[in-house]
Protein backbone atom coordinates (compact mmCIF):
# COMPACT_ATOMS: atom_id res chain seq x y z
CA UNK A 1 0.00 0.00 0.00
CA UNK A 2 0.93 3.28 -0.56
CA UNK A 3 1.77 4.26 3.01
CA UNK A 4 4.57 1.89 3.09
CA UNK A 5 6.32 4.29 0.43
CA UNK A 6 8.00 7.43 1.87
CA UNK A 7 10.25 10.40 0.33
CA UNK A 8 13.42 9.49 2.32
CA UNK A 9 12.68 6.01 3.50
CA UNK A 10 13.97 7.05 7.39
CA UNK A 11 12.10 4.87 10.15
CA UNK A 12 12.29 7.49 12.79
CA UNK A 13 10.11 10.20 10.97
CA UNK A 14 6.78 9.65 9.77
CA UNK A 15 5.29 9.72 6.02
CA UNK A 16 3.27 12.67 7.12
CA UNK A 17 6.95 14.81 8.64
CA UNK A 18 8.74 13.31 5.14
CA UNK A 19 6.18 14.40 2.58
CA UNK A 20 6.11 17.68 4.82
CA UNK A 21 9.49 18.35 4.54
CA UNK A 22 9.80 17.30 1.00
CA UNK A 23 7.63 19.77 -0.41
CA UNK A 24 9.18 22.62 1.73
CA UNK A 25 12.70 21.50 0.14
CA UNK A 26 10.59 21.77 -3.62
CA UNK A 27 8.20 24.30 -3.13
CA UNK A 28 10.42 27.13 -4.96
CA UNK A 29 10.60 25.31 -8.13
CA UNK A 30 7.15 23.25 -7.82
CA UNK A 31 5.37 24.78 -10.38
CA UNK A 32 7.83 25.34 -12.88
CA UNK A 33 8.55 21.83 -12.77
CA UNK A 34 5.13 20.48 -12.45
CA UNK A 35 4.31 22.07 -16.12
CA UNK A 36 7.89 21.18 -17.28
CA UNK A 37 7.81 17.98 -16.49
CA UNK A 38 4.34 17.53 -17.94
CA UNK A 39 4.42 19.42 -21.14
CA UNK A 40 1.84 21.64 -19.55
CA UNK A 41 -0.91 18.18 -19.63
CA UNK A 42 -1.28 19.04 -15.94
CA UNK A 43 -3.56 22.23 -16.47
CA UNK A 44 -5.76 20.53 -19.34
CA UNK A 45 -5.84 17.81 -16.06
CA UNK A 46 -6.95 20.28 -13.67
CA UNK A 47 -9.29 22.25 -15.61
CA UNK A 48 -11.09 18.32 -16.15
CA UNK A 49 -11.31 17.78 -12.26
CA UNK A 50 -12.46 21.29 -11.96
CA UNK A 51 -15.22 20.90 -14.60
CA UNK A 52 -16.56 17.71 -12.69
CA UNK A 53 -18.52 20.27 -10.48
CA UNK A 54 -19.98 22.14 -13.23
CA UNK A 55 -23.58 20.89 -12.86
CA UNK A 56 -23.22 21.26 -8.47
CA UNK A 57 -22.30 24.86 -8.63
CA UNK A 58 -20.68 24.81 -5.26
CA UNK A 59 -20.25 27.82 -3.42
CA UNK A 60 -18.01 26.67 -0.67
CA UNK A 61 -14.98 24.63 -1.53
CA UNK A 62 -12.00 22.49 0.32
CA UNK A 63 -8.86 21.99 -1.72
CA UNK A 64 -6.81 19.74 0.41
CA UNK A 65 -3.25 19.06 0.17
CA UNK A 66 -3.78 22.68 -1.70
CA UNK A 67 -0.33 23.27 -2.62
CA UNK A 68 0.58 26.16 -4.37
CA UNK A 69 -3.10 26.61 -4.96
CA UNK A 70 -3.17 25.90 -8.62
CA UNK A 71 -6.53 23.43 -8.57
CA UNK A 72 -7.97 26.38 -6.34
CA UNK A 73 -7.43 29.27 -8.70
CA UNK A 74 -8.31 26.73 -11.81
CA UNK A 75 -11.88 26.43 -9.34
CA UNK A 76 -12.34 30.12 -8.83
CA UNK A 77 -11.96 30.51 -12.89
CA UNK A 78 -14.57 27.96 -13.84
CA UNK A 79 -17.41 27.65 -11.29
CA UNK A 80 -16.89 31.48 -9.46
CA UNK A 81 -17.28 29.86 -6.03
CA UNK A 82 -18.21 32.36 -2.68
CA UNK A 83 -14.99 30.74 -0.61
CA UNK A 84 -12.40 28.23 -1.19
CA UNK A 85 -10.43 27.07 1.58
CA UNK A 86 -6.97 25.52 1.26
CA UNK A 87 -5.31 23.03 3.35
CA UNK A 88 -1.56 21.76 3.09
CA UNK A 89 0.43 20.11 6.03
CA UNK A 90 3.57 22.47 3.74
CA UNK A 91 4.03 25.48 4.94
CA UNK A 92 6.73 26.32 2.06
CA UNK A 93 3.95 25.30 -0.30
CA UNK A 94 1.40 27.52 1.23
CA UNK A 95 3.97 30.33 0.94
CA UNK A 96 4.07 30.45 -2.28
CA UNK A 97 0.12 29.37 -2.76
CA UNK A 98 -0.48 33.15 -0.44
CA UNK A 99 1.83 34.95 -2.59
CA UNK A 100 -0.09 34.00 -5.46
CA UNK A 101 -3.24 34.83 -4.20
CA UNK A 102 -2.06 38.10 -3.23
CA UNK A 103 -0.49 38.72 -6.81
CA UNK A 104 -4.37 38.09 -8.27
CA UNK A 105 -6.18 40.10 -5.72
CA UNK A 106 -8.50 36.67 -4.71
CA UNK A 107 -8.15 37.27 -0.96
CA UNK A 108 -11.61 37.70 -0.83
CA UNK A 109 -12.24 34.03 -1.98
CA UNK A 110 -9.31 32.01 -1.64
CA UNK A 111 -7.94 31.19 2.35
CA UNK A 112 -5.09 29.00 2.80
CA UNK A 113 -3.88 27.21 5.80
CA UNK A 114 -1.73 24.88 7.74
CA UNK A 115 -3.89 21.22 8.00
CA UNK A 116 -3.69 17.56 7.79
CA UNK A 117 -5.84 15.79 5.60
CA UNK A 118 -5.99 12.61 8.20
CA UNK A 119 -7.70 15.45 10.72
CA UNK A 120 -9.28 18.47 9.22
CA UNK A 121 -10.52 21.10 11.67
CA UNK A 122 -13.86 21.79 10.05
CA UNK A 123 -17.48 20.89 11.44
CA UNK A 124 -19.49 18.09 9.73
CA UNK A 125 -21.21 18.83 6.91
CA UNK A 126 -19.39 22.22 6.14
CA UNK A 127 -18.58 21.92 2.64
CA UNK A 128 -20.51 21.71 -0.52
CA UNK A 129 -17.43 20.09 -2.59
CA UNK A 130 -13.58 19.20 -2.41
CA UNK A 131 -10.33 19.13 -4.43
CA UNK A 132 -7.58 17.40 -4.13
CA UNK A 133 -5.03 17.06 -6.96
CA UNK A 134 -1.87 14.78 -6.30
CA UNK A 135 -2.49 14.51 -2.88
CA UNK A 136 -4.22 11.27 -1.47
CA UNK A 137 -1.42 9.31 -2.65
CA UNK A 138 1.01 11.03 0.10
CA UNK A 139 -1.61 10.36 3.14
CA UNK A 140 -0.37 8.60 6.00
CA UNK A 141 -3.55 6.41 6.46
CA UNK A 142 -5.57 6.69 3.06
CA UNK A 143 -8.75 5.46 4.40
CA UNK A 144 -8.94 7.70 7.47
CA UNK A 145 -8.14 11.01 5.08
CA UNK A 146 -10.68 9.88 3.03
CA UNK A 147 -13.06 8.79 5.95
CA UNK A 148 -12.12 12.89 7.63
CA UNK A 149 -13.19 14.66 3.95
CA UNK A 150 -16.43 12.73 3.62
CA UNK A 151 -17.19 13.62 7.31
CA UNK A 152 -16.83 17.79 6.49
CA UNK A 153 -18.72 17.28 3.24
CA UNK A 154 -22.29 18.51 3.34
CA UNK A 155 -25.06 15.76 2.36
CA UNK A 156 -25.26 15.74 -1.73
CA UNK A 157 -21.43 17.40 -2.12
CA UNK A 158 -19.30 16.11 -4.23
CA UNK A 159 -15.48 15.37 -3.91
CA UNK A 160 -12.98 15.10 -7.02
CA UNK A 161 -9.76 13.51 -6.70
CA UNK A 162 -6.90 13.71 -9.72
CA UNK A 163 -4.05 11.31 -8.82
CA UNK A 164 -1.62 9.72 -10.95
CA UNK A 165 -2.69 5.94 -12.38
CA UNK A 166 -0.35 3.56 -13.95
CA UNK A 167 -1.44 3.44 -17.92
CA UNK A 168 -1.58 0.11 -18.85
CA UNK A 169 -1.44 0.45 -22.96
CA UNK A 170 1.32 -0.61 -24.78
CA UNK A 171 3.54 1.82 -25.47
CA UNK A 172 2.54 4.23 -23.10
CA UNK A 173 3.24 2.18 -20.35
CA UNK A 174 6.56 1.11 -21.60
CA UNK A 175 7.53 5.26 -22.12
CA UNK A 176 5.43 6.32 -18.52
CA UNK A 177 7.59 3.75 -16.95
CA UNK A 178 10.56 4.87 -18.32
CA UNK A 179 9.93 8.44 -18.02
CA UNK A 180 8.64 8.42 -14.85
CA UNK A 181 11.87 5.70 -13.41
CA UNK A 182 14.86 7.16 -15.15
CA UNK A 183 14.52 10.70 -16.22
CA UNK A 184 12.28 12.34 -13.76
CA UNK A 185 14.68 12.26 -10.90
CA UNK A 186 17.06 13.29 -13.42
CA UNK A 187 15.16 16.70 -14.18
CA UNK A 188 14.32 16.85 -10.50
CA UNK A 189 17.85 16.74 -10.00
CA UNK A 190 18.78 19.83 -11.70
CA UNK A 191 16.06 21.95 -10.96
CA UNK A 192 15.24 21.08 -7.33
CA UNK A 193 17.98 20.96 -4.17
CA UNK A 194 15.67 17.45 -3.48
CA UNK A 195 16.14 14.80 -6.60
CA UNK A 196 14.77 12.38 -4.14
CA UNK A 197 11.13 13.71 -4.27
CA UNK A 198 11.25 12.90 -7.73
CA UNK A 199 11.69 9.54 -7.15
CA UNK A 200 9.17 9.23 -4.60
CA UNK A 201 6.91 10.60 -7.42
CA UNK A 202 7.71 7.43 -8.97
CA UNK A 203 7.46 5.09 -6.35
CA UNK A 204 3.83 6.55 -4.75
CA UNK A 205 2.67 6.42 -8.14
CA UNK A 206 3.13 2.78 -8.80
CA UNK A 207 2.47 1.87 -5.08
CA UNK A 208 -0.97 3.50 -4.98
CA UNK A 209 -4.10 1.63 -4.98
CA UNK A 210 -5.37 3.12 -8.10
CA UNK A 211 -8.74 2.84 -11.18
CA UNK A 212 -11.48 0.60 -9.55
CA UNK A 213 -8.98 -0.67 -6.50
CA UNK A 214 -9.36 3.55 -5.55
CA UNK A 215 -12.82 3.95 -5.55
CA UNK A 216 -13.56 0.72 -3.68
CA UNK A 217 -11.54 2.05 -0.79
CA UNK A 218 -13.99 5.32 -1.43
CA UNK A 219 -17.60 2.96 -1.73
CA UNK A 220 -15.85 1.59 1.64
CA UNK A 221 -15.43 4.63 4.22
CA UNK A 222 -18.77 5.85 2.81
CA UNK A 223 -18.93 7.64 -0.46
CA UNK A 224 -21.59 6.73 -2.56
CA UNK A 225 -22.09 6.86 -6.87
CA UNK A 226 -17.99 6.77 -6.99
CA UNK A 227 -16.38 6.89 -10.62
CA UNK A 228 -13.37 7.10 -12.61
CA UNK A 229 -11.79 8.25 -15.53
CA UNK A 230 -8.43 7.89 -16.79
CA UNK A 231 -7.09 10.99 -18.50
CA UNK A 232 -4.30 10.46 -21.12
CA UNK A 233 -4.13 7.09 -21.62
CA UNK A 234 -4.21 6.57 -18.20
CA UNK A 235 -1.36 8.57 -16.71
CA UNK A 236 -3.36 10.17 -14.36
CA UNK A 237 -6.98 9.65 -13.49
CA UNK A 238 -10.22 11.46 -12.02
CA UNK A 239 -12.45 10.27 -9.26
CA UNK A 240 -15.62 11.29 -8.11
CA UNK A 241 -17.83 10.20 -5.43
CA UNK A 242 -20.71 12.13 -3.34
CA UNK A 243 -22.00 12.17 0.13
CA UNK A 244 -25.33 10.55 0.75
Amino acid sequence: MSEKITPYQSATITKKEQVSTMFDNIAGTYDFLNHFLSVGIDIIWRKKAIRELSALKPQTILDVATGTGDLAFEAIKILQPKKIIGVDISVGMLDVARKKITERNLQHVFTVETGDSEGLRFEDNYFDAITVAFGVRNYENLEKGLSDMLRVLKPGGKIVILEFSKPVVFPVKQLYNFYFKHLLPVFGKMFSKDARAYTYLNESAVAFPDGEALTTVMDKVGYKNTKYRPLTFGISTIYTGIKG
